[in-house]
This record gives structure tokens, sequence and C-alpha cells, in this order.
């Protein structure tokens, strides 16, 4: 099959998500036209914001101050994931690996677990996501070490992976230990762990650009020895790879980019596992432009779910279930054709 040109695809990707930003301000409670949002924009970007005229009805704040931060939050959120996602499946050389395989989910999920349990404030707003994204260097820390390097002095897949459901399986108890002594505060702890991007303002947009932005350049700069990672470990070496450093690098570098997403965001699956495999079918396995292709079309995907919960449904849900409702079905479909040659 011949693929579209590789530059079609980022320009297609990167014109859709331009068009969702602009759909998702003006959508909401306060219906706003979209040459109003294009035009508010437009001021803010030039500079001239505050001569702008507008009606009082239209007022650029809901759309500076309220809408776009939590509109570009979640396209972060969703490119983050997605492009870590893809590093994780070309680590370990699996279609099922993500921040859940590794346990950096269920270790961010214990931290803001144990803040909101302990009402922790010392670090006042940033309380939840700072101990999130403790518990998620912790269990990553836990998992590298539990796992070991291999018999050619490289990460085995296999134990790394195991070691992750392991860690993960003891600290998901720890979370129902927690919930069960919450009380009062379980229905908080319940919400954040499904995941939602409400009342998010630019200190957590601009914390997530920062991290995406320094994982994203450098997955792409790592992304042939990615490619070769995938030869194997002998194969890799003989091409001038150090495969225990590439691969610590790139490990570490995309738990922190989900560590930082999930400690913002909350918990949000399906995310880092269904978007590379949409995109490969596009792209084609390499990840010179599978990364790049994820990280821009894991933005649209996420945006577009908290567009719908935010803006069309009668009352918003956690976005976490509207990732699991579209994810799940669609995911169960992938594995059963991957399945088909071995009937």
């Amino acid at each position: 099959m011949r693929r579209a040109p590789f530059g079609w695809i980022i320009g297609g990707l990167a014109l859709l998500l331009a068009a969702e930003v602009i759909v998702a301000a003006g959508s909401g409670f306060l219906e706003i036209p979209f040459k109003e949002v294009i035009r508010i924009l437009l001021a803010q970007l030039s500079g001239t914001g505050s001569s702008i005229s507008l009606p009082r009805e239209l007022p650029p704040v809901v759309v500076m101050d309220v809408r776009l931060p939590r509109i570009i939050t979640a396209a972060l959120v969703g490119g983050g994931l997605a492009a870590s996602g893809a590093v994780f499946q070309g680590i370990l050389r699996n279609p099922l690996a993500d921040s859940y395989t590794l346990g950096v989910s269920a270790g961010a999920a214990f931290g803001a677990a144990l803040a909101l349990l302990a009402d922790f404030t010392l670090l006042g707003v940033w309380s939840v996501p700072a101990l999130a994204f403790a518990g998620a260097v912790a269990t990553l820390l836990a998992v590298i070490g539990l796992a070991g390097a291999g018999a050619e002095g490289d990460f085995s897949s296999s134990n790394l992976i195991l070691s992750g459901i392991i860690v993960a399986a003891i600290l998901s108890a720890g979370v129902s230990f927690i919930k069960y002594l919450a009380d009062e505060q379980v229905g908080i702890i319940i919400f954040w762990l499904m995941g939602s991007f409400a009342s998010k303002g630019w200190g957590d947009a601009g914390l997530v650009a920062v991290a995406v932005g320094l994982g994203g350049a450098l997955f792409c700069f790592f992304s042939r020895e990615l490619n070769l990672l995938a030869l194997g470990s002998r194969t890799a070496g003989s091409l001038g790879v150090s495969p225990r450093k590439a691969a610590l690098v790139l490990l570490v570098g995309a738990s922190l980019v989900a560590a930082v997403c999930v400690a913002v965001s909350g918990i949000i699956g399906f995310m880092g596992l269904l978007v590379p495999h949409m995109v490969r079918f596009v792209t084609g396995p390499d990840n010179r432009r599978l990364i790049p292709a994820s990280l821009l079309a894991g933005a649209c995907l996420l945006l577009c779910a908290d567009t719908v919960t935010r803006a069309v449904l009668p009352r918003e849900i956690p976005i976490g279930v509207i990732t699991a409702l579209i994810g799940g079905p669609f995911f169960c479909v992938i594995y059963r054709r991957r399945m088909q040659p071995w009937k």
C-alpha cells in the first residue's frame, strides 16, 4: 500500500488541530461565533487585545482565560501521552506497552491519592501534581531496579513489563486502601483518578508544554536509535548504538513526560496505547515519522474528546471515561485483526 507523503500527514494533522482549537474555544455554555474567536486570537497574538471591540456578551476573557488554557493543556497532554506510548512500544518491542505497563500511571495515582488523603497543602495548588509526579518517578526507579539488566547489559523487555505489572499491582492495592481510609474525600480521589481538565490554567499549560516540548525533542533526536533497537541489541550494537544507554535515556524521558501529563490531568487511559496503532497505519513503523505524527494525532484526539464532554454532553463527565469508551472497542478490533493470522 502506497503511503501519503509525510509532509502532507503532518500538515493535515496540524490544520485539524488548529480547527479543533477554534471550534473548542467557541463551544460551550456561552456560544461564541468562530469569526469572533479568530478575531480575539489574532488580536491577542498581535498585542492589540486591549483595544479589541466586542459586544459585552462576547468577552475575550472567556476565550483567553477560561477556555484556551484548558484547550492547550488537553492537546499537550494528549500529544505527550501518545508520543511516550510510541516510545514505550519501540523500546519494549511490545504493541501493548504504555505508561500503564511500566506502572508510571499507577505511581502517579498513588501519589495524588496520598496527597488528597493527607490534605497536603505545603505546595498550594501544586501539591497534588507534585506528589503525583514524585510517585511516578519513584515507581519508574523501582521498576528499573527490579528489572535489572539483561544478559547482554541492556534492559530486558519481558523483565521491564513484568516488573511494571508487579509494582502497578502493589500500588493499585495501595490506592484502594487509601480510598477505604478517605471517607468524605473518596469522591475527590475517584474524580481525580478518572481524569479531568476542569479549572486548568496557564500554569498547567506551561508546565505540560515544557515537558512535552523537551520530551518530543528528545524522542525525535533518538528516533534513529529507537529504530535500530527494534532489530535487537546485538544488531544495534554492531551499528554503533549503545542499547542500554539509548534504552535508559528514552525510557526515563518517556516516563517523565507521561508522569507530568498524568500529574496535571489525572489518569487518562488508552491514549498511549491506541494512538500509535492508529498512526502506524498511515506512517508505517519508522519512528522518525511515527513519533511526531503520534504527538499531533494524540493532541487532536484528546482535544476532541474533551470538547465533547465539555460542550456537547448535557453534563460534563471525566475525560478518562470518554477515552475508555472510544479506545476500548477500537483496540479490541485492532487486537482481533492482529490475531487473525494465528488462526
